[in-house]
């Protein structure tokens, strides 16, 4: 089942021509659009679907500096200026909020590795602070487990991925961007080797750039364009649950993490715990990926799904350069995984035994586009002039989402990078540097 998402309008006249096309219409290519926009540039954004619909409103909604891979932290740095300045500049609220994170552990590794991450915290100027295992058991229970420590992380928060794709869109447009629905891109006009629009299922827009955040899709998008951009798909499992009593903000433990919503209901899920499907892409890119696989073999389940036939992984994906495969894959929505939803609901209620009104609204299942090492791609193409890829944000592009978006408007114009952008370049995975797999 889709997550709720406030839906908007679109703009009903496409463009001939504008200075940058964004497509994907999630949090790092609507964000983009507002970027770009702000600037004075004119931007078309394009969505096959509807906007957020695909992981961007499936998130938990966690907007954090704490913990990120190094590389990223200058992207969090940046991005949670970004989530603080939404609200006053469009004029509407996007669900941002500066609640604080709450980790407790009964692994004495992972609170070694909190504790690891303090010199990053002191050079970023984080404000963290470890937990006792009495202080972690005042924010939330013990029963069957006992807690060795935990972690509170001050100014981190959380977003509302259902209402923020769409109001940061609303901004976008009142700056002058363009908004298209149900409006799928179907590949690039390249002139040259430098684009110079963009198929649509509409027709030509033209254009001097373009920004692909196209998520789970992006590899796809590229590659009949000689692009090749190692991504897999992960599918993963969330609930939320109705209204009920606030056990707090945004609380971690290892066998359950929950993200407090404005109506009083909660996000459930379990960090790390996912499904991977074999997939022809998989395969294809099965080398790159291994060392990822190994280092979180105990947390991923294996197995053969419908991604193997439908979707951007599946064979005819890889096998064919249908440019009709975005419009006849309007919203990926796969299944939640049964077992991990019994194991979140059990794990809760075994956490607060006493708890009264703990119901199951609704479950969701999401695809999350990786890369070989969980670091987003944020890059120039060498292959495409003009052409831009912000893409394999492997779990974190919500609460990242902005300072991606911010970076990619940059390259995408040609302008001075505010952060380092090396980490981030596709080119790392083909030129020999050497693959690091980040955190989580």
């Amino acid at each position: 089942m889709s997550p709720a998402i406030k839906r908007i309008s679109s703009d009903e006249t496409l463009p001939d021509a504008v200075d940058v096309v964004v497509v994907g219409g999630g949090i790092i290519g609507t964000c983009a659009a507002y970027v770009l926009a702000k600037r004075g540039l004119s931007v078309a954004l394009l969505e096959k679907g509807y906007l957020g619909c695909e992981q961007s409103s499936r998130t938990w909604g966690w907007c954090r500096k704490q913990n990120r891979d190094r590389r990223e932290m200058p992207l969090a740095m940046l991005a949670m200026d970004l989530w603080d300045s939404f609200a006053g500049e469009i004029g509407q609220d996007v669900g941002f909020r500066r609640t604080g994170l709450i980790y407790a552990t009964d692994k004495e590794a992972e609170l070694s590795g909190w504790a690891s991450w303090r010199p990053v915290a002191e050079e970023f100027g984080v404000e963290t602070y470890m937990l006792t295992a009495a202080q972690a058991a005042e924010r939330i229970p013990e029963t069957r487990r006992k807690w060795v420590g935990g972690l509170h992380s001050v100014a981190d928060g959380r977003g509302a991925p259902e209402i923020a794709v769409p109001t940061i869109a609303e901004g976008a447009r009142a700056l002058g961007a363009t908004i298209h629905q149900n409006c799928a891109a179907r590949g690039l006009d390249v002139t040259n080797g430098r684009v110079t629009g963009v198929e649509t299922e509409r027709g030509l827009i033209r254009c001097d750039a373009v920004i692909c955040a196209g998520g789970a899709w992006t590899s796809r998008f590229v590659r009949p364009h000689g692009v090749v951009f190692p991504q897999a798909s992960v599918r993963q499992t969330a609930l939320r649950t109705r209204p009920m009593e606030n056990l707090g903000e945004v609380l971690y433990c290892p066998d359950f993490a929950m993200t407090r919503r404005d109506d009083g209901s909660y996000t459930v899920a379990i960090s790390g715990r996912a499904t991977l499907e074999v997939t022809p892409q998989g395969i294809r890119f099965f080398r790159q990926f291994l060392p990822q696989f190994i280092q979180r073999l105990k947390a991923v389940q294996l197995t053969v799904g419908k991604s193997f036939f439908a979707g951007p992984d599946s064979l005819g994906s890889v096998m064919t350069a249908d440019p009709l495969i975005f419009e006849k894959n309007r919203v990926l929505d796969p299944d939640p995984n049964p077992r991990l939803m019994r194991e979140m609901v059990r794990n809760v209620r075994e956490t607060w035994p006493e708890l009264e009104g703990f119901e199951v609204d609704h479950a969701w299942g999401a695809y999350v586009d990786c890369t070989p090492d969980a670091i987003p791609v944020i890059s120039q193409v060498d292959a495409v002039s003009g052409l831009v890829i912000a893409a394999g944000s492997s779990g974190h592009g919500f609460g990242l989402g902005p300072g991606i978006a911010a970076l990619a408007a940059e390259l995408a114009t040609n302008d001075r990078p505010s952060v380092d952008a090396a980490p981030f370049r596709l080119q790392r995975f083909g030129d020999g540097s050497a693959i690091e797999v980040g955190a989580i």
